[in-house]
């Protein structure tokens, strides 16, 4: 069993179904969460998070007393603040799944570049790019222009329909693969994106890295995967 990952949720209303990653359901290892009082998703997505990231090192120190191995969030625009919080820290942290786009670049074939699909395309700045070693000439395409998933999550509205969500982030995909043909694969910035990645992937014919695949390879570290039992041998296969 993984040890506990810590998460950091915002102060929310809006849904958070199967994938998402504020729902505890969503992970395959236990975690544990702390809501940041005033951290709406308006707040930090729009306001740079400003005035809130003591409050963030202060739930994220008290995610690691109760047992947090690490530390993650669900906004991927604290990746701004990911070097501020890290240092502040006793445990390792995670701020967003825009950490994986500098890997993601290096593994794609030769003329291929990756694309991030964001809830706020105007907000996501170039500084926040730069806070976690992204080229700020990477292609981003955002949700803003549909009806339904920026409108609830922006507003923190009550009720979510999730079809008109994935059909928001679809058109997103395709409007930002239109205008970009050499990208080869999506990072998914909002952790609330996850529930739609394979309905992307399947509909936009890229691979599609997301908060899970972040939070699921963060976990690995933490505790890694136990092949051979303390003071066993290994067993051996193949040729020698």
């Amino acid at each position: 069993m993984h040890a506990p990952i810590g998460i950091l949720r915002l102060q929310t209303r809006f849904p958070r179904p199967y994938g998402d990653a504020g729902n505890p359901a969503t992970w395959p290892f236990p975690v544990l969460v702390r809501v940041v009082p005033d951290a709406s998703a308006g707040r930090v997505v729009r306001e740079r998070a400003a005035g809130l990231v003591e409050a963030f090192i202060a739930a994220g120190r008290a995610l690691a007393a109760e047992g947090a191995a690490g530390v993650t969030t669900t906004c991927g625009f604290l990746c701004l603040h990911q070097d501020a919080i890290a240092r502040a820290l006793p445990v390792p942290f995670a701020s967003s799944s825009l950490l994986q786009v500098p890997l993601v670049a290096r593994v794609l074939p030769a003329g291929r570049r990756v694309g991030i699909l964001t809830v706020d395309r105007a907000s996501l700045s170039p500084d926040h790019l730069r806070a976690v070693g992204i080229d700020p000439a990477t292609p981003v395409g955002g949700t803003e222009g549909g009806s339904e998933f920026s409108r609830v999550l922006l507003g923190d509205l009550p009720a979510l329909d999730t079809a008109a969500a994935l059909s928001d982030l679809l058109e997103a995909g395709r409007q930002l693969l239109a205008r970009h043909p050499d990208v080869g694969a999506l990072v998914l910035e909002c952790a609330n994106m996850p529930p739609y990645a394979a309905a992307l992937a399947a509909g936009l014919g890229v691979p599609v890295y997301d908060w899970y695949s972040m939070v699921t390879w963060f976990a690995q570290g933490l505790r890694p995967r136990a092949f051979v039992r303390a003071g066993e041998a290994p067993r051996r296969t193949g040729a020698a």
